[in-house]
């Protein structure tokens, strides 16, 4: 296969992954709509942000209307994925020096896009204050969907303390990288503070582009194609190294 060949199998694997992520989430609870999704991960370089920026071009693809919001705010790296540049952000909006419409920018993805400001002191007392929820339940109401992009859990609280204001969260784990206890502890600190933790997204995995299908993990922990599992089959919490543990019953999906 060509080099540009495999560069477009890829990216259609990619785009069918979203899109079976996406797929997911809508119905991982059907009687109450996921509207608010936090996406975070244990550790960091699990490849959450681009996981994020892919699920909403494949939301934005289905018609819906979009928003992606930084909420990194000590390591901010949407904006320059994104190629955008905008005019103040998340603590501009909350400080009332700008309004939340003249700081949203629409990407070529499709969506829409919140930047927030470098150096913000306090994040987590940011994210748990009353403005930012009033800003939460504003944004729920303008968009279909809303995606926050936080920092690992591992490494900060922010995402526990977001967790709290959305409809639910995801934790993306990336294979053979991050260790057992790592995605324990993150899904142990989701879970104490009251998180909806809806299911784990399997980042950077072996695919086979030639037939453009993507592995599921069965009960026993085994690595099976995806015509051979059903999507909705629950899946173990990620393990050490590639090992499964049956720690929680939470559904996965592979990207």
């Amino acid at each position: 296969m060509g080099k540009k060949k495999k560069q477009a199998a890829d990216q259609m694997v990619v785009q069918n992954a979203a899109k079976t992520l996406f797929a997911n989430i809508r119905f991982a609870s059907v009687d109450n709509p996921i509207r608010t999704l936090v996406m975070t991960s244990s550790v960091p370089n699990e490849g959450k942000s681009t996981v994020s920026v892919n699920l909403a071009t494949a939301i934005a693809g289905s018609g819906k209307r979009v928003l992606l919001v930084e909420t990194d705010m000590r390591r901010r790296t949407l904006a320059d994925m994104l190629g955008v540049h905008t005019r103040g952000g998340l603590y501009a909006v909350l400080s009332e020096q700008a309004s939340l419409r003249s700081t949203i920018t629409t990407t070529s993805y499709g969506f829409d896009f919140l930047d927030t400001e470098p150096h913000i002191p306090s994040p987590a007392d940011i994210l748990a204050s009353k403005r930012f929820a009033a800003l939460v339940d504003q944004l729920s109401r303008e968009y279909d969907f809303v995606i926050f992009d936080t920092p690992p859990v591992g490494t900060f609280v922010d995402a526990a303390v977001l967790s709290t204001l959305v409809d639910a969260t995801a934790l993306v784990v990336r294979e053979n990288f991050t260790r057992r206890d790592e995605v324990a502890n993150a899904y142990e600190q989701l879970n104490k503070a009251g998180a909806n933790v809806i299911g784990v997204v399997m980042n950077h995995c072996a695919t086979e582009t030639s037939e453009y299908y993507y592995a599921y993990y069965n009960k026993e922990g085994k690595r099976v194609k995806k015509h051979d599992a059903a999507p909705s089959e629950p899946a173990p919490m990620p393990g050490k190294r590639g090992a499964r543990s049956h720690a929680a019953n939470t559904p996965s999906d592979t990207f």
